[in-house]
């Protein structure tokens, strides 16, 4: 299984294409209130569940990073304590399930490890394949650092416990990152909200006040500026919340 390929489940695609449905509802609703308008935006059903799977995604392959960060930082601490590579993975293992439990995706995946080390393949074979399946630079730059480690012969220990560590800095700055940008991020939910709330608002409030948007020439070409506009501004606030490492 690849990591950075997510596949949603029929129940997923249900629940998010629903979403979608409702949110071509609310649109057209908003900035046209036609039934034209709604058929226009009905693609929303099938942009709706590939957005969600994007985020699932990015979600999956954080969590991902976070349980290889333990696991490394694990393998580097049976290393030092004299372990063997094979039985550093097999003890990590054990380590990991008390963690993140068997279902764990490094638990799964430092097992995979010690099952294709007892039939006899090579730790950085294995270590090779999975990171090919991670999708995620760390896990491939440590495959390979791993791998030039053991042809050289080298310091295998301090250069894994060295590894590990710029690893695990590197893993505290992006947690350190998302962790103060984790309010930003749901203001920015709540601000993207805000326009559906008031034209409701006064909608219940003072029936037929927006009738002339919706009723006119201009009032439509006005909307339409607002519907762009407001498009924009969703893209540049995700653009800015992204932030890589």
């Amino acid at each position: 299984m690849r990591y950075d390929n997510y596949v949603l489940t029929p129940a997923q695609w249900f629940l998010y294409g629903f979403q979608g449905l409702a949110a071509a509802g609310i649109f057209s609703y908003v900035f046209y209130r036609s039934v034209a308008s709604f058929l226009l935006f009905l693609p929303m059903i099938f942009i709706f569940p590939h957005i969600k799977k994007s985020e699932l995604k990015k979600k999956r392959l954080q969590q991902l990073n976070l349980e290889f960060k333990e696991g490394i930082l694990l393998l580097a601490s049976f290393l030092s304590a004299g372990y063997s590579v094979e039985n550093a993975f097999s003890a990590s293992v054990k380590e990991l399930v008390i963690l993140y439990g068997e279902e764990g995706m490094v638990s799964m995946e430092f097992g995979h490890i010690v099952s294709q080390i007892r039939i006899n393949r090579s730790v950085e074979q294995a270590l090779s394949e999975f990171a090919g399946r991670s999708g995620l630079d760390d896990v491939k730059n440590f495959a390979e650092v791993f791998a030039a480690a053991k042809r050289s012969g080298g310091e295998l220990v301090s250069i894994i416990s060295h590894t590990a560590a710029v690893i695990r800095d590197k893993m505290q700055v992006r947690q350190e990152i998302l962790t103060m940008t984790a309010s930003k991020q749901f203001e920015q939910k709540i601000m993207t909200m805000i326009p559906f709330f008031i034209v409701l608002y006064i909608d219940m409030t003072s029936p037929g006040f927006f009738n002339i948007m919706y009723n006119t020439g201009i009032g439509r070409i006005l909307m339409t500026l607002c519907l762009a506009v407001y498009i924009g501004a969703i893209a540049i606030a995700r653009h800015i919340m992204k932030i890589e490492i």
